[in-house]
């Protein structure tokens, strides 16, 4: 018999999808280890997310202990117009969390040994039964498996697919958090209980509540979250959008406190002229709102040998389905799930893995174009990026 604790995997990205993956195949019995070239714990870049069950399958299998409460209900669902009537108010229940609390739930359940901060991936060989991986530490692993969490932009897709690039859908979301008093009271009062939208030609603002820094999620100590989907005005190119307060131009996003002073302040002025009461509020109330870029991609395949696509790094699905955070958990889940009996050949789990993640990714990318769409209008522009 194999000994199941001599299968190691080799995990790049250390983001909600390499800390799913690496909770997930620990609890299926094989070691790990992640690396991530940030040499910092990572911030909360993605700000709101909305509960899906497969974040919660994803926690019980790895075992990971939680908070009782890891989001805030919200009990209707409502749409404004520009004046701030409301259009439709219906029951519909659900929950939302923040990226950092998942985040932190996940890193705490890791042990401190498992996660390699500063440390990026140089290179690696396959020889049929295994990797040899090359990190920028100077350090050679050997692994049975070499997993790509690394995210939009993965450099381990890159030296898979070299001509593979994610398309700029032709729009942008601007994005802010604010402490739930920093928001006026009658504001709040229209907001209250509800995930709330407001739509337009080509453009949609979604609020709602989520825990506050701390995970907190009593009345008064959450914080909004709001996400404004939007193409840049004419005249004004991604280049110029992308870069930021000190002259850096960004890649995917331009994080809190980085955007140029008239940016947000054009930011602000189009909040006033375009949106509901409340919901021009909430834009001016928050101090370091940020960017990022809206993309579309999908992998032609997840397995190359023993390197695979997990995540963001496989397929990337426009955040109007919801499910970014989820899909990465439910990619995790699925290969441990095929990667737990030590007799199975890795090869043959990794096959009937891939056949069925490849078919859901595909599923959950074309949905995002969908509702892009919807929202946006056929824009028609998608500009490699």
């Amino acid at each position: 018999m194999a000994d199941q604790t001599s299968r190691r995997a080799v995990i790049i990205g250390g983001s909600l999808g390499g800390l799913f993956t690496a909770a997930s195949l620990r609890a299926a019995g094989w070691s790990v280890d992640v690396y991530e070239r940030s040499v910092s714990e990572l911030d909360s870049r993605g700000g709101g997310l909305v509960m899906q069950p497969a974040l919660l399958e994803a926690f019980r299998f790895a075992g990971i202990a939680h908070a009782p409460q890891l989001g805030v209900p919200s009990r209707d669902r409502q749409y404004l117009d520009a004046s701030g009537a409301v259009l439709m108010r219906q029951r519909m229940p659900q929950a939302q969390t923040a990226w950092s609390v998942l985040y932190n739930t996940l890193r705490a359940g890791l042990p401190d040994e498992v996660v390699h901060p500063g440390v990026a991936l140089m290179g690696f060989e396959q020889d049929g039964a295994g990797v040899d991986v090359t990190l920028s530490n100077g350090q050679h692993v050997r692994a049975d498996l070499l997993i790509a969490a690394d995210g939009p932009h993965s450099t381990t897709r890159s030296m898979l697919l070299p001509d593979d690039f994610p398309d700029y859908a032709g729009y942008v979301a601007w994005r802010g958090l604010l402490p739930e008093s920093a928001l006026d009271r009658a504001s709040a009062a229209t907001l209250a209980d509800a995930f709330t939208f407001q739509g337009g030609d080509a453009h949609q603002l979604l609020t709602y509540l989520i825990p506050g820094e701390d995970g907190l999620t009593r009345v008064g100590e959450r914080r909004w979250n709001w996400v404004w989907y939007r193409p840049l005005d004419a005249g004004a190119p991604l280049d110029a959008a992308l870069t930021d307060r000190h002259g850096v131009k960004r890649v995917l996003s331009v994080p809190p406190g980085a955007l140029r002073d008239e940016v947000a302040a054009r930011l602000r002025t189009d909040a006033r002229e375009q949106l509901a009461p409340a919901l021009a509020a909430l834009v001016q109330a928050s101090d370091a709102p940020f960017l990022q870029i809206i993309q579309d991609y999908r992998a032609p395949k997840l397995v190359f040998g023993r390197a695979v696509l997990l995540g963001d790094a496989a397929f990337v699905a426009r955040p109007h389905t919801g499910a970014g955070a989820a899909k990465a958990a439910a990619n995790a889940v699925a290969l441990a799930q095929q990667l737990r009996d030590p007799e199975r050949p890795i090869d043959e789990a990794l096959k009937q893995w891939e056949a069925t993640e490849w078919r859901n990714g595909v599923r959950l990318y074309e949905f995002g174009i969908e509702l892009g769409r919807q929202v946006m209008g056929d824009l028609g522009v998608h500009a490699t990026l």
